[in-house]
């Protein structure tokens, strides 16, 4: 009798930028109301949705690995055990695609929302999901969620998923975390780029490699369906509303100007598009499938 699947393929996909290798890595998905989302009315957002033939906000939540000079980086964690049971895979899918934690000895985040950072060890055991990594992130991340004034002025949702998540998921690694303040070199062939607004410390980072490269934006959209045709549209989880719509406002007119690929934590997995002038905003191309693997 002919066995009928019940479970999608494993998550990663092999991406070559000159002679660095990206590869991405599903941490699984987010669903969610429209009402998160701030200056475009709920039933617009759904029309823009449907309009996708999508059934409703459903967030693509991706990590990256970076295999670069001999060595082996890992941008974002993904959510560990603290949101919703579709997401948190990013162990088993670097397990599927045949990478050991251990020989992980970089770890690179864009901001520490608990779907990016929640990933990074153990909260029951204290135990670092990335023994041998370094933690490097902006200096306004810890500095920003390890602030009493900040987390007590919080809401109480926001107190216990980003100000005690992130204390606890950083606190492991505090003999092992390296901050910067300015773009810098943060991996063989890896730049910092500042990109504030979404969390004072929210991040992007540059992959080159000879005439190629790759902007890994973070968390500068959430809804692509939405955000790419109206980049005024923020989230409520934004830290500065204002300075999370100016930033991507001023990332959008680059990558289409310079016809940079991108990969985005929250664009459909696995994440790599470009973006182009639409008469309305901007239109999403999300980059086909490479089964030649670069060659």
């Amino acid at each position: 009798m002919i066995k009928i699947p019940t479970a999608q393929i494993p998550g990663f996909y092999h991406r070559r930028i000159g002679d660095i290798v990206v590869t991405a890595l599903s941490d699984g998905y987010l669903d969610g109301d429209v009402e998160v989302m701030q200056n475009i009315s709920a039933g617009d957002a759904k029309a823009l949705l449907s309009d996708a033939f999508r059934p409703g906000r459903r967030t693509s939540v991706n990590c990256y690995l970076i295999y670069s000079a001999g060595r082996l980086a890992l941008v974002e964690t993904g959510s560990g055990d603290y949101l919703m049971p579709t997401a948190g895979k990013l162990q088993q899918n670097l397990k599927a695609a045949g990478v050991d934690p251990a020989d992980i000895d970089t770890v690179i985040l864009t901001h520490m929302h608990p779907d990016h950072s929640a990933g990074l060890s153990n909260p029951k055991t204290g135990e670092r999901y990335f023994p041998n990594a370094e933690l490097v992130v902006h200096e306004n991340e810890p500095k920003h969620w390890q602030d009493d004034a900040a987390m007590n002025a919080a809401p109480e949702r926001a107190k216990k998923l980003y100000f005690q998540a992130a204390r606890e998921q950083m606190a492991p690694y505090h003999n092992q975390m390296k901050t910067w303040s300015t773009a810098t070199e943060v991996f063989p062939g890896v730049r910092s780029i500042p990109m504030h607004g979404h969390t004072p410390g929210h991040s992007g980072y540059m992959v080159a490699s000879g005439k190629d490269s790759l902007l890994i934006w973070g968390d500068i959209i959430h809804v692509p369906e939405v955000q790419v045709r109206h980049p005024k549209v923020t989230m409520v989880f934004d830290t500065d509303p204002h300075a999370a719509a100016a930033t991507r406002t001023r990332v959008f007119d680059m990558v289409a100007t310079d016809r940079q690929l991108i990969a985005g934590m929250h664009v459909h997995f696995p994440g790599f598009a470009h973006l182009v002038r639409a008469s309305e905003g901007y239109a999403m191309l999300p980059e086909p499938w490479d089964q030649g693997f670069g060659s």
